[in-house]
């Protein structure tokens, strides 16, 4: 059985934090979970998985987005970096993990002048075309180790792999499918304007072809 540890950063949350894993974890076989949440002391009780108070060893490592911004760094993230830095374990990073992963391995984020928050094309260096949805404000604009293996309109460094490392982050939000948003309208997390800025009709790229399928290519 695959062991996941979630570096879990929407752990207050209950539609993008645990409605948003249980998507995320619905993409793998049956597998034991554990949730580490170093940014809170508190979190919601998501009556799965083995909430830690450290990393621990796993077979894969997943760090989500957070409300928190790389660009404003606190104390807490230097135990993500030091993971980052020194794990061997296959790792993937979803928006604010995709920007912590770069930082920690020589890389830069800054923060824009305004949130971007949208559905848009993201094209990869293999020609790919594809519906993503981004909502955040924090930039990737050094990858550092990474390479960039996608971008889009608004984001030059949309995606990135590793070269040696078996690191795979995605700026955007694959687990943001239409039942997550729901949960979130419903829970008072999003309002009714907000969603409204989200093309659900698109055929937006889940979990799979996002990041799970690619890190297979890996192994």
């Amino acid at each position: 059985m695959m062991h996941i540890l979630v570096v879990d950063l929407l752990a207050e949350r209950q539609a993008f934090g645990r409605e948003g894993v249980r998507e995320i974890l619905s993409h793998f076989d049956s597998s034991k979970v554990s949730l580490w949440s170093p940014h809170v002391s508190q979190r919601v009780d998501y009556e799965f998985g083995t909430v830690v108070e450290h990393p621990v060893d796993s077979d894969l490592i997943i760090i989500t987005g957070s409300k928190r911004n790389v660009s404003q760094w606190e104390g807490w993230m230097d135990e993500v970096a030091h993971l980052i830095q020194t794990t061997t374990t296959p790792m993937l990073g979803i928006c604010f993990g995709h920007q912590i992963i770069a930082a920690s391995l020589g890389g830069q984020v800054r923060r824009a002048e305004q949130n971007s928050a949208f559905v848009r094309e993201v094209t990869y260096e293999d020609g790919r075309v594809v519906h993503a949805l981004f909502t955040h404000q924090d930039h990737v604009v050094d990858a550092g180790e990474m390479n960039v293996i996608a971008s889009s309109q608004h984001c030059s460094i949309a995606a990135c792999q590793h070269p040696e490392r078996p690191i795979l982050t995605v700026q955007y939000h694959p687990e943001a499918v239409s039942n997550v948003i729901e949960k979130a309208l419903q829970l008072g997390e999003m309002t009714n304007e907000e969603c409204l800025q989200f093309d659900l009709e698109l055929p937006i790229i889940n979990m799979t072809e996002a990041l799970v399928k690619p890190l297979q290519s890996l192994e």
